[in-house]
Protein backbone atom coordinates (compact mmCIF):
# COMPACT_ATOMS: atom_id res chain seq x y z
CA UNK A 1 0.00 0.00 0.00
CA UNK A 2 1.45 3.46 -0.96
CA UNK A 3 0.67 5.24 1.99
CA UNK A 4 0.99 2.39 4.33
CA UNK A 5 3.23 3.47 7.59
CA UNK A 6 4.84 0.00 8.31
CA UNK A 7 5.08 -1.17 4.26
CA UNK A 8 7.35 1.57 3.86
CA UNK A 9 9.17 0.42 7.26
CA UNK A 10 9.40 -3.01 5.68
CA UNK A 11 10.66 -1.13 2.08
CA UNK A 12 13.36 0.59 3.93
CA UNK A 13 11.76 3.47 2.94
CA UNK A 14 11.17 5.02 6.77
CA UNK A 15 14.08 3.89 9.46
CA UNK A 16 12.93 1.63 12.26
CA UNK A 17 15.46 -0.99 14.61
CA UNK A 18 14.94 -4.13 12.94
CA UNK A 19 15.20 -6.88 15.07
CA UNK A 20 13.80 -9.98 13.14
CA UNK A 21 13.05 -10.60 9.34
CA UNK A 22 12.50 -13.52 6.85
CA UNK A 23 10.82 -13.76 3.65
CA UNK A 24 7.17 -13.12 5.27
CA UNK A 25 7.75 -11.44 8.52
CA UNK A 26 9.39 -8.09 9.52
CA UNK A 27 9.59 -7.05 13.67
CA UNK A 28 11.00 -3.58 14.41
CA UNK A 29 10.97 -2.29 18.02
CA UNK A 30 7.66 -0.04 18.82
CA UNK A 31 8.73 3.94 19.03
CA UNK A 32 6.79 4.11 21.81
CA UNK A 33 7.19 1.38 24.07
CA UNK A 34 4.75 0.07 27.11
CA UNK A 35 7.34 -2.49 28.49
CA UNK A 36 11.02 -2.87 28.25
CA UNK A 37 10.41 -4.80 25.08
CA UNK A 38 7.93 -4.08 22.70
CA UNK A 39 8.22 -5.70 19.38
CA UNK A 40 5.72 -4.80 16.21
CA UNK A 41 5.64 -8.08 14.13
CA UNK A 42 4.13 -7.14 10.83
CA UNK A 43 3.32 -10.06 8.06
CA UNK A 44 4.87 -8.41 5.12
CA UNK A 45 1.97 -8.80 2.68
CA UNK A 46 -0.25 -5.77 3.58
CA UNK A 47 -3.73 -6.61 5.63
CA UNK A 48 -5.40 -3.68 7.42
CA UNK A 49 -6.16 -5.72 10.43
CA UNK A 50 -7.52 -9.09 11.63
CA UNK A 51 -10.66 -8.67 9.97
CA UNK A 52 -8.42 -8.99 6.52
CA UNK A 53 -7.32 -12.61 7.63
CA UNK A 54 -8.66 -15.10 5.31
CA UNK A 55 -7.73 -18.72 3.81
CA UNK A 56 -5.90 -16.94 0.86
CA UNK A 57 -3.22 -15.18 3.73
CA UNK A 58 -3.10 -17.86 6.33
CA UNK A 59 0.48 -18.57 5.49
CA UNK A 60 1.68 -14.67 6.31
CA UNK A 61 -0.59 -14.73 9.89
CA UNK A 62 1.35 -18.01 10.57
CA UNK A 63 4.52 -17.16 10.09
CA UNK A 64 3.96 -14.01 12.42
CA UNK A 65 2.96 -16.72 15.11
CA UNK A 66 5.89 -18.92 13.97
CA UNK A 67 8.38 -16.11 14.11
CA UNK A 68 7.22 -14.71 17.67
CA UNK A 69 9.31 -17.62 19.96
CA UNK A 70 11.78 -17.12 18.11
CA UNK A 71 11.70 -13.00 18.80
CA UNK A 72 10.79 -13.77 21.81
CA UNK A 73 13.84 -15.69 22.68
CA UNK A 74 16.00 -12.98 21.12
CA UNK A 75 15.16 -10.71 23.47
CA UNK A 76 15.39 -12.74 26.26
CA UNK A 77 12.40 -13.19 27.65
CA UNK A 78 12.32 -16.53 28.40
CA UNK A 79 9.88 -16.08 31.80
CA UNK A 80 7.07 -15.05 29.98
CA UNK A 81 5.94 -12.20 27.37
CA UNK A 82 2.08 -10.81 25.55
CA UNK A 83 0.96 -11.37 22.49
CA UNK A 84 -1.50 -8.12 21.70
CA UNK A 85 -3.55 -6.91 18.20
CA UNK A 86 -5.42 -4.27 18.10
CA UNK A 87 -8.28 -4.87 15.49
CA UNK A 88 -9.94 -0.93 14.26
CA UNK A 89 -9.57 1.97 15.47
CA UNK A 90 -11.81 1.42 18.65
CA UNK A 91 -9.47 -1.01 19.81
CA UNK A 92 -6.91 1.28 19.41
CA UNK A 93 -5.49 0.18 16.00
CA UNK A 94 -3.71 3.22 14.54
CA UNK A 95 -1.30 1.97 11.97
CA UNK A 96 -4.11 0.11 9.61
CA UNK A 97 -1.62 -2.54 9.08
CA UNK A 98 -2.04 -6.14 10.76
CA UNK A 99 0.30 -6.44 13.48
CA UNK A 100 1.15 -7.70 16.79
CA UNK A 101 2.51 -6.48 20.20
CA UNK A 102 5.23 -8.70 22.03
CA UNK A 103 5.52 -6.94 25.09
CA UNK A 104 7.51 -8.15 28.01
CA UNK A 105 10.88 -7.92 30.22
CA UNK A 106 9.23 -7.12 33.26
CA UNK A 107 6.45 -8.24 35.39
CA UNK A 108 2.81 -7.83 33.53
CA UNK A 109 0.08 -7.29 35.46
CA UNK A 110 -3.24 -9.79 34.02
CA UNK A 111 -4.97 -6.39 34.12
CA UNK A 112 -4.75 -5.57 30.44
CA UNK A 113 -7.15 -2.81 29.87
Amino acid sequence: MDNCLFCKIIAGDIPSTKVYEDEKVFAFRDINPQAPVHVLVVPKEHLDSANAIDESNLDSVAACFAAIPKIAAGEGLENGYRVINNCGAAAGQTVMHLHFHLIGGRELSEKIV
